[in-house]
């Protein structure tokens, strides 16, 4: 009798427990997650502060969050976080305990080890009484983003040809001629393009005269991607870590010259994330804004080629038809195709400059340096 007496009551306890704590444990509780940063670079460590709040007068036994991060985040071990670790995405457990009226906050440091434009929705709040007896749970918003950017690399790391374009671009801020700046005539050279000729100065010296030409600054520069690991390759890139390092080699070009006060624009062949049916070009433009623009570009690439390059450049041929300034390209590809070749060709008897900056294959043994 007295065992049956302490069972029913057990019962009751566990029930009023139940009710009491359970059926209340989500009730006035606050939630907030971010990151230190918004914005940073691959390899870049940064902190992802979350904040839970019990603003009522009954504690929670306990509490179990859970949310998708992206597998590229790499959290330091001792985080205070379960993680169950995917190729893609990590599931993430956290366990908390509520007294009345108690607000926690943890930080939890972590490197975005790979570029890319990251989000995350939501977070599922789960919490109940000690016993098991009641148990809630419900979908919390969350609209975080992350725009990582690729890692840099130190200049001189680069191909010497870098060298060597970064010093023509800077020169030529003051020496490259404008079409459209006539200053008169002068005795036809060894170079002069035949659209160049002045007719009427020709036949009434007896000899080929061409346009004088005035100077313009700041060259048009132009730092483009090719996407292709080889001339074959058909839509998604199959060896990335090739395609990556060439994005950092970018990414390092437009933060130099920028930081050069040079004005810098930026395209590539390839898809990109939000669409669009052309190649992506960004127009030359100075100061950090822009650079922003660029790097969330290069950010937000997919690895799979829209257009092959020798298009690409054929597009830039006609589009040059009508340009008013020469342009500098760096050209930053695996490989240069005959067809490639070709179109280059083209370009150089516009006047503009089109200098290859290689990328040799690239393993994943291999590192770059964080900025």
């Amino acid at each position: 009798m007295d065992l049956l007496w302490l069972v029913v009551v057990g019962g009751i306890v566990i029930g009023i427990h139940g009710l009491w704590f359970g059926r209340s444990a989500l009730r006035k509780l606050t939630y907030s997650r971010q990151f230190s940063k918004s914005r940073c670079y691959a390899g870049d460590e940064l902190e992802m502060v979350e904040t839970i709040a019990n603003e009522k007068r009954v504690s929670v036994p306990w509490l179990r969050l859970e949310a998708m991060l992206p597998g590229s985040f790499v959290f330091r071990t001792g985080s205070g976080m379960a993680i169950s670790q995917g190729e893609i995405y990590q599931n993430h457990k956290s366990i908390f305990t509520l007294k009345p009226f108690t607000r926690i906050t943890r930080k939890h440091p972590l490197v975005c080890s790979r570029r890319g434009i990251y989000t995350m929705q939501s977070i599922t709040m789960t919490g109940g009484d000690l016993f098991g007896v009641w148990r809630t749970s419900k979908l919390i918003p969350m609209h975080l983003s992350m725009i990582v950017y690729p890692s840099l690399i130190r200049p001189e790391d680069l191909p010497a040809i870098y060298q060597v374009w970064q010093g023509e671009v800077e020169v030529s801020r003051w020496i490259v001629e404008d079409p459209f700046l006539i200053l008169g005539v002068r005795p036809y050279g060894a170079g002069d393009s035949m659209n160049r000729i002045h007719w009427k100065a020709s036949a009434r010296t007896g000899e080929l005269q061409v346009y004088k030409q005035g100077w313009t600054a700041d060259p048009q520069s132009w730092i483009v991607v090719n996407i292709q690991e080889s001339a074959d390759m058909w839509s998604v890139v199959t060896k990335p870590e090739t395609i990556e390092q060439a994005l950092r080699y970018a990414a390092t070009a437009v933060v130099d010259a920028i930081g050069r006060g040079l004005p810098a624009g930026f395209a590539h062949n390839g898809y990109r994330i939000g669409g669009g049916h052309e190649p992506l070009r960004i127009e030359p433009d100075y100061g950090s804004p822009h650079l922003e623009l660029l790097l969330e570009a290069m950010a937000e690439i997919e690895l799979k080629c829209m257009v092959p390059m020798e298009q690409f450049l054929r597009d830039e041929v006609l589009r040059n038809e009508e340009a008013q300034q020469a342009r500098s390209y760096l050209l930053i590809t695996t490989y240069v195709s005959p067809a490639m070749e070709n179109e280059i060709a083209h370009l150089h008897e516009q006047g503009h400059r089109v200098t290859i900056l290689p990328v040799e294959q690239v393993t994943t043994s291999n590192k770059a340096v964080s900025a």
